[in-house]
């Protein structure tokens, strides 16, 4: 089901619309929120530096809004979402880090398994009334990741910053197909979609000396960030089926246009998808936030 060359200039009017982009100080987040904003959505940047956020949203076209949101704090995540009124359309979940050096959040977790999983959780779960779709970044690293839940905070094991990145990766899609099961069983029209921006060329993908080099001679195979964001804006804008899984469409799908794919094995595993988000909901202390049929039920 593969697009014709979409690009952002084939976006739909996004008029009257309010999107949540978390992250989108830079990067794939701002390029989203920049494009989202032409086609005349309201863009809120949930952002961890709201006075970075305030200099970014001074420069792009549009209506937008800067609220702060640190990720890596559940605090943060639930003052973000008490102060939400009004309706709420589109929740992009694009916030991340990667491969970073072992760290822990504010409330103990892993940094990545944290900020990348935990705090998005959270948050889709606390905003009221989400009324068309959910759409969380992956990566295609996540067919590399393996989630030990018994261990999920890297506490007993020897700590590798790729494998936490990449299971924090495979917790999204694993997130994702799971929060779509329960929109369907509950009768939901949301829905919950994923996406990937194959490799791009944006500060996530520079935090080492090996991965700058790597970036330096291999350029030509990546994205930039307006290309890399291309899947979002498609997940968050065409009409997909829930559950969709969407990344470029060229060579190993690292660059290209949009299209729908299929995710790894592991992560169409309803068990550990239902296990995970058991856990999640007791780690965050979720409770009925968790449940689509208390939130997200959109239009019948």
């Amino acid at each position: 089901m593969a697009s014709v060359k979409w690009t952002a200039a084939d976006l739909p009017d996004q008029s009257g619309r309010t999107i949540v982009v978390t992250g989108a100080s830079s990067g794939i987040g701002l390029a989203a929120a920049r494009e989202l904003a032409r086609a005349g959505a309201r863009v809120v940047l949930a952002v961890r530096d709201p006075e970075k956020g305030q200099r970014v949203a001074a420069g792009i076209p549009g209506d937008t809004e800067v609220r702060p949101l640190d990720l890596a704090s559940l605090a943060s995540v639930r003052a973000f979402a008490a102060g939400w009124t009004g309706a709420l359309d589109i929740l992009v979940n694009n916030a991340g880090i990667m491969a970073v050096p072992e760290g822990r959040t504010v409330d103990g977790f892993e940094l990545q398994i944290g900020t990348n999983h935990l705090g998005p959780f959270l948050l889709t779960g606390l905003l009221p009334a989400i009324t068309d779709r959910v759409v969380t970044v992956s990566s295609q690293l996540h067919r590399r990741g393996r989630i030990d839940l018994d261990d999920l905070n890297w506490e007993h094991r020897s700590y590798n910053a790729t494998g936490a990145y990449n299971a924090s990766k495979l917790a999204n899609v694993l997130f994702t197909l799971e929060l779509q099961r329960r929109l369907t069983e509950a009768g939901s029209q949301v829905r919950a979609v994923t996406a990937h921006p194959g490799i791009a060329r944006t500060s996530l993908g520079n935090q080492d000396r090996v991965s700058r080099t790597i970036n330096r001679y291999l350029e030509w195979l990546f994205n930039d960030a307006g290309h890399g964001a291309l899947p979002t804006l498609y997940a968050a804008t065409q009409d997909v089926p829930g559950g969709s899984y969407i990344g470029p469409d060229g060579l190993g799908h690292l660059r290209g246009y949009p299209e729908i794919h299929q995710p790894s094995k592991g992560a169409r595993d309803p068990q550990m998808a239902r296990r995970l988000w058991d856990l999640s909901a007791r780690l965050t202390g979720a409770g009925q936030a968790a449940q689509p049929d208390q939130h997200m039920t959109g239009p019948r």
